[in-house]
């Protein structure tokens, strides 16, 4: 018996392929089911049977469209008013594939009607949980995505949820979260890139203390999740559709000026310094990087017309399959090539790069703004004297309290603050985008 895993670092998430001679099942498909696919061709494996551990939050499923393509059993969580047929399971059930089984345990925590599959070989013996939103590496999923009236009923649950599955299998047990690599569904970053029953005894803090000090600790430390949350349990509801992966429609220079002109989204893939060196006026820099379909998603505003930017159609198919993942279908089109060749009776705009010294540098000289684009708890922990926090997922509605003059904005790394230097760009300001490290800051002494 074979446990494949398939990685979506853009979204801090794994889907599992898991096989036995020629039969195979998966467990939490992404929506680009190509992926799947060939890593089943690959492992010589018919897919049989689909799993899914939620109705997810962070994504849209491919399971319905891998569970049709290939006539295979879907199984979800018992909910209501699914927009499609599947089988619904609930605790105890048993999910028979032949050379190995799976059994339900209902887990609510993550969800209310989130489980957790319990992978059993022919003689019965759990060799591995899939523990969607519940147990992680070290920690657990969060409680709040839901609905704010439900997250305190939902972290208890999740607490009794992950002792269940640590009182009812054994040490050597293998654990298969969903979540927990970067995901925004993790209560707490996770620890680790394998783990055990065994070693999450001793670790996770579900685990490791008790139920109330579990419960505040959660709940004080959950922050903001991205936006675009919000649609996701609305999709896989109702049954997403086909995915398309084609190359969006071209964009001439002309057409890319008027859609800019008319305020429409319109977004430069490329990577963060080459859009600071010279890029079009009122295009917004994501650099397609790990963060990317994040933090698009987290300020897109949903379903409005969106344009890409590319050096090469593979990189704008790549942003496509990236975007597709959560739900952004509708490309509007893509202009690719030299960005010096797509401007249309304009100039290119820049703006300059830096770092923590050259700030701190700059600061001894004259007065400047700095703009700090990370979450209000980042904030909190450490800051830049003097240093003005509008995190990156409200700047677009507090672009007014952003000053004139020159502005220095940083982050955690250069990520974020690079799309906020892209948004705040205009010919009132000069903008200097940090591209460094914020542990620099700290050991250049300009935190307080």
């Amino acid at each position: 018996m074979d446990v494949s895993i398939i990685e979506t670092s853009g979204l801090g998430d794994r889907s599992y392929l898991i096989s036995a001679g020629d039969i195979g099942a998966v467990v939490d498909p992404q929506r680009d089911i190509d992926r799947v696919l060939k890593l089943a061709a690959e492992r010589g494996v018919r897919i049989t049977h689909v799993l899914e551990t939620h109705i997810h939050n962070d994504y849209v499923t491919g399971g319905l469209e891998l569970s049709r393509v290939l006539n295979a059993e879907y199984v979800v969580p018992a909910v209501d008013d699914l927009g499609y047929q599947r089988r619904a399971v609930v605790d105890g059930d048993i999910i028979d594939a032949g050379a190995f089984r799976f059994q339900v345990m209902h887990t609510p925590g993550h969800t209310h009607h989130h489980v957790s599959y319990v992978l059993r070989d022919p003689d019965n013996t759990a060799v591995g949980v899939f523990t969607g939103g519940s147990m992680l590496f070290g920690t657990t999923g969060r409680t709040d995505l839901v609905g704010e009236e439900h997250t305190d009923e939902l972290t208890h649950a999740q607490y009794h949820s992950v002792r269940r599955l640590a009182e009812e299998l054994p040490a050597e047990t293998k654990v298969y979260p969903t979540h927990g690599f970067g995901s925004f569904c993790a209560a707490t970053p996770a620890s680790g890139d394998e783990s055990t029953i065994g070693r999450e005894r001793t670790s996770n803090p579900a685990l490791t203390q008790d139920e109330q000090a579990y419960v505040d600790e959660l709940l004080a430390g959950l922050a903001a999740y991205p936006a675009y949350y919000a649609h996701m349990g609305v999709i896989n509801r109702a049954g997403p559709a086909p995915v398309d992966l084609s190359m969006p429609e071209r964009v001439d220079p002309d057409e890319l000026r008027r859609r800019i002109d008319a305020g429409e989204w319109v977004v430069d893939l490329r990577e963060r310094t080459a859009f600071a060196a010279g890029h079009l006026g009122g295009t917004l820099g994501f650099e397609l990087s790990g963060s990317f379909v994040t933090y698009l998603g987290w300020l897109y505003t949903w379903g409005a017309p969106l344009t890409l930017i590319g050096e090469s159609e593979e990189q704008v198919l790549d942003a496509r399959r990236e975007l597709v993942r959560i739900g952004i279908d509708d490309l509007e089109g893509a202009a690719v090539g030299e960005i010096h060749t797509l401007v249309a009776g304009g100039e290119l705009r820049s703006y300059r790069v830096d770092d923590f010294s050259a700030l701190a540098r700059r600061r001894d000289e004259q007065q400047i703004t700095v703009l700090d684009v990370r979450q209000a708890n980042e904030f909190d922990e450490s800051h830049i004297d003097g240093a003005v926090n509008i995190a990156l997922h409200e700047l677009a509605g507090r672009l007014g309290e952003v000053p004139e003059g020159e502005i220095w904005v940083h982050c955690a790394s250069g990520y974020r603050s690079s799309i906020a230097a892209s948004m705040i760009d205009a010919p009132e300001r000069s903008v200097v985008l940090v591209n460094d490290e914020f542990d620099r800051a700290r050991e250049l002494g300009l935190t307080g």
